[in-house]
């Protein structure tokens, strides 16, 4: 098989999750990504517990986890023999990948602006909080702070009504991470009609509005501000809903459409809830009786055998511990093993699959400065210069 982006090399300072999280898709579809850290001030992930492997793979399992399949060399941006190199890189590299707070690559002399001169057709693409411009342009923050601005930390409600914190980081691998892969996709289709690069900016922050789609959306069409307790997908129905059982499991309840929701009832006996005369509030009382009567897996197995398909709008509401040991997890090989120095480590699969040109896994997360002699070798340094770059630390 042919890796899908064979040939594509992409050279990646970005740090954390977004970034990373992001060059890690090109890397599992054949990509050279190359992370380039400065060696005295690491990725700190690469320190975040907890740490798993030993020796040479001893690293955070984060660290792993964003960072299979890519090479490691360490430069000292800040010295001129570094500089030299990343620009003898740069200048055969496809796409450019950076996350440093707006302006840091300037000052770096990295910038698009000066790399563009080396390679008309390089693909520059800048990661930050709120984008390279704008008043909030300088200002520090993590994920939280940008689904804040964007409105959507506010959706997450308690029962009293008040913002919680969201469990996963939307803002850093959506927003950050993928809306880079796919801003850079689209850079490269186009320079194959243009024959330029162009500079990509990426702002966590608008990446999340952008996925406001309902209820921002909602409010800049008609000038009336959602209600939460008014919209279909926040828990007002009974048949979108999740379900306490009487193990203390939860199960989650997506029959919408009405020939899902009829399936549902007719399949746990409480056809009864059907008659016109049953208000909504009496619905979701009777629900929430009738699935405190079953273990949560016990109304999994018998609903996921309904001879209706129909009624099958259901899932149960995992722990994380649990998602490895699901059927269709394990059958769509969404679970991989990665085999690190003296170990190995279970990993999260590749969610996109191509019949052709098929992610791939090469090799784990590599330590740090682990390919220098191999990549400062394809520049034509020899084993003794490399020796030297290290000792005068610009490596």
């Amino acid at each position: 098989m042919v890796d899908a982006l064979k040939g594509l090399k992409i050279l990646d300072l970005t740090l954390l999750f977004p970034g990373p999280f992001g060059t890690k898709v090109f890397a599992d579809f054949g990509a050279e990504v190359i992370r380039i850290e400065n060696r005295s001030r690491p990725d700190a992930t690469r320190g975040l517990p907890p740490i798993v492997g030993s020796g040479r793979g001893r690293e955070s399992f984060f660290y792993h986890t964003l960072n299979r399949n890519k090479k490691s060399l360490t430069l000292n941006l800040k010295n001129p023999e570094a500089l030299d190199i990343f620009y003898k890189l740069a200048k055969e590299a496809d796409v450019i990948v950076e996350q440093f707070r707006p302006g840091v690559v300037k000052k770096l002399r990295v910038d698009y602006e000066t790399i563009k001169k080396i390679n008309p057709r390089i693909i520059y693409c800048s990661i930050s909080g709120y984008g390279q411009d704008g008043p909030y342009r300088d200002f520090p923050g993590h994920d939280l702070n940008y689904t804040a601005y964007a409105g959507v930390a506010g959706l997450n409600q308690s029962r009293e009504g008040e913002p919680i914190l969201p469990g996963l980081q939307i803002a850093d691998m959506v927003g950050g991470g993928l809306n880079a892969v796919i801003g850079i996709l689209i850079a490269i289709y186009a320079r194959e009609h243009t024959g330029k690069g162009q500079y990509i900016d990426i702002s966590m922050m608008e990446g999340v509005l952008g996925l406001n789609q309902i209820f921002l959306a909602q409010w800049l069409a008609t000038r009336i501000k959602p209600s939460l307790k008014d919209q279909l997908l926040t828990g007002t129905l009974p048949q979108y809903q999740i379900m306490k059982c009487k193990d203390g499991k939860y199960f989650s309840i997506g029959a919408l459409e009405p020939k899902f929701y009829v399936a549902l009832l007719r399949q746990i006996g409480r056809e009864d809830l059907l008659q016109g005369s049953v208000s909504k509030e009496e619905i979701f009382e009777e629900l929430k009786k009738t699935f405190l009567t079953k273990d949560r897996d016990t109304w999994t197995e018998e609903i996921n055998n309904a001879e209706n398909n129909d009624a099958k709008m259901v899932a149960p509401v995992y722990e994380v511990d649990e998602v490895e040991n699901d059927p269709h997890v394990q059958a769509r090989n969404l679970i991989i093993d990665v085999e690190i120095p003296n170990g190995t480590i279970k990993q999260i699969g590749f969610p996109i699959k191509l019949s052709e040109t098929p992610a791939t896994l090469k090799f784990c997360a590599p330590a740090i400065g682990q390919h220098n002699e191999e990549i400062l070798g394809t520049l034509g340094y020899s084993p003794e210069e490399v020796k030297a770059l290290r000792k005068k630390k610009v490596i």
